[in-house]
């Protein structure tokens, strides 16, 4: 048998041309997008540092083999790894994702579009110390954030008319997807083996929404989204030496994606790839939580304060009603028995909770330690959601967006407070101004965990000089990150 299977000249779909057509292509003109992806860049990597505090994400961290070191391989920030860029990715991108505390989009689809960045940090350190799997141009930092923005771009635009959730499957499908494209371009591939590798990513199997769900809710999602970035960078070098492409891996009739995995439906596209996405991603500034919770957990804090003005507490509370959109209900409305930190911060009633009781909402709120508090499962069984349509309308509006949140307190004496409602989270777009400067200090908090002081003013002085940090190597910038 050959060693070389011929592939029939056969035209790739038009979804797989457009994602690497704009990977490959398409100018970034835009400032508010690069000021985003750069605050973004920031957050996203203290969202990693903070999760370095957590051995649950530590012990998956490192090489696959104990003790192999990689020269000139991958630094992992907040750690003294050196790794391939497959591991590379998949260590990077756990360890951002698994606080659920870095951006969101809600569309369709929902999902985190900084995950993205465990494929595009590991291969840009990757081929800014080996020249030789790169383009030939030295990567500077700015260069990260044009990959951050159309990675942002392809996942979000997909995700803003398909609903991979109601099929079962899980988003990150679309974190493979816009790394794999990004992170060829990274390494200079041609437009052939670039389709090549965007073909590969649809026709691999795709992850379940199993691990997000009762009763299967579980520390996998936590790192699934390393496990799409890792893949992409693999399927990426795998294109890069000859592996073939599968033109119709979407429409192919019974095997393509769309008939084995999508119910014979196409994707729909609301607007042409662009930075619309980056302009209008949503930060996690103020709590740890899912996203649809967060206006939530905003309103129920400042009940909280109203409560404890009054001279009351959460023993006084007789029922806790929350008008909500349908996706919240349908993502995080949970009753019963929640077994781990994974199932905790995708239950409403949980994150809603515990701000009424302790008057704050962290990541360690989510640990077996404080879950054992009676009291948290006993006003979980007190809230109840209902949906607005209104606030489902505006969820989906594309010039709102919001994520809204209306909470009302009935006491046992009848006494209400509120109703509080909050239609947009403080990581908003629409809520920039009042946002960046919180989200700089979640930064300077996340820094402090990890490195020294004088590590951590190396760090800011660049970081927060926009200038200097895009023009920056990418191998100086990842240098200060090693521990």
């Amino acid at each position: 048998m050959s060693s070389h299977i011929a592939r029939p000249a056969q035209e790739f779909d038009k979804e797989i041309i457009d994602i690497v057509d704009y990977a490959l292509n398409y100018q970034i003109n835009s400032d508010v997008a690069y000021e985003t992806a750069w605050n973004c860049l920031m957050d996203t990597i203290g969202c990693g540092l903070e999760a370095l505090e957590y051995d649950a994400c530590t012990k998956l961290m490192g090489p696959l083999v104990p003790g192999i070191v990689v020269d000139k391989g991958v630094r992992v920030p907040g750690t003294s790894f050196r790794l391939d860029p497959v591991q590379g990715a998949f260590n990077i991108g756990a360890m951002i994702r698994w606080l659920d505390f870095n951006d969101t989009w809600l569309a369709a689809e929902w999902g985190h579009p900084s995950d993205n960045l465990g494929a595009i940090l590991a291969t840009a350190d990757w081929i800014a110390q080996n020249p030789e799997f790169g383009s030939g141009k030295k990567l500077v930092m700015r260069d990260v954030l044009t990959a951050m923005i159309k990675a942002h771009e392809i996942q979000g635009c997909i995700a803003l008319e398909n609903s991979f959730n109601k099929v079962g499957l899980d988003h990150v499908i679309l974190v493979k997807v816009a790394s794999t494209a990004v992170v060829s371009q990274m390494m200079g591939l041609t437009r052939e083996q670039t389709l090549n590798a965007v073909s590969l990513a649809w026709v691999d199997g795709q992850a379940l929404r199993t691990y997000r769900h009762f009763p299967n809710a579980g520390s996998r999602k936590s790192w699934a989204a390393g496990d799409a970035t890792s893949r992409a960078v693999r399927l990426a070098l795998m294109a890069r030496v000859g592996e073939m492409g599968y033109p119709s891996a979407l429409t192919a009739k019974i095997w393509g994606f769309y008939d084995s995995l999508f119910r014979g439906k196409h994707f729909e596209f609301q607007r042409p790839y662009g930075s619309y996405v980056m302009e209008n991603i949503l930060f996690k500034i103020s709590f740890p939580a899912e996203f649809h919770s967060q206006t939530a957990v905003e309103a129920a804090m400042t009940l909280f304060a109203q409560l404890k003005a009054a001279g009351k507490s959460e023993s006084d509370i007789a029922k806790v009603t929350i008008r909500t959109h349908e996706a919240c209900i349908r993502i995080i409305d949970k009753k019963g028995p929640l077994g781990n930190p994974a199932d905790r911060d995708h239950c409403i009633q949980y994150m809603v909770a515990v701000p009424f009781i302790f008057g704050r909402l962290t990541a360690r709120d989510y640990e077996d330690e404080i879950a054992a508090d009676p009291r948290i499962d006993a006003l979980r069984e007190k809230i109840v959601c209902i949906e607005d349509p209104a606030f489902t309308v505006d969820y989906h509006d594309p010039s709102k967006r919001s994520i809204a949140n209306a909470i009302t307190i009935t006491c046992t004496d009848g006494t209400i407070f509120g109703e509080e409602v909050v239609e947009y989270p403080i990581g908003h777009a629409r809520r920039r101004v009042e946002g960046i400067p919180l989200l700089i200090e979640k930064f300077k908090i996340n820094l402090a965990r990890i490195f020294p002081a004088d590590q951590q003013k190396k760090i800011l002085d660049l970081c927060l000089d926009r200038p200097k940090f895009e023009a920056t190597p990418v191998e100086e910038f990842m240098s200060l990150l090693v521990k």
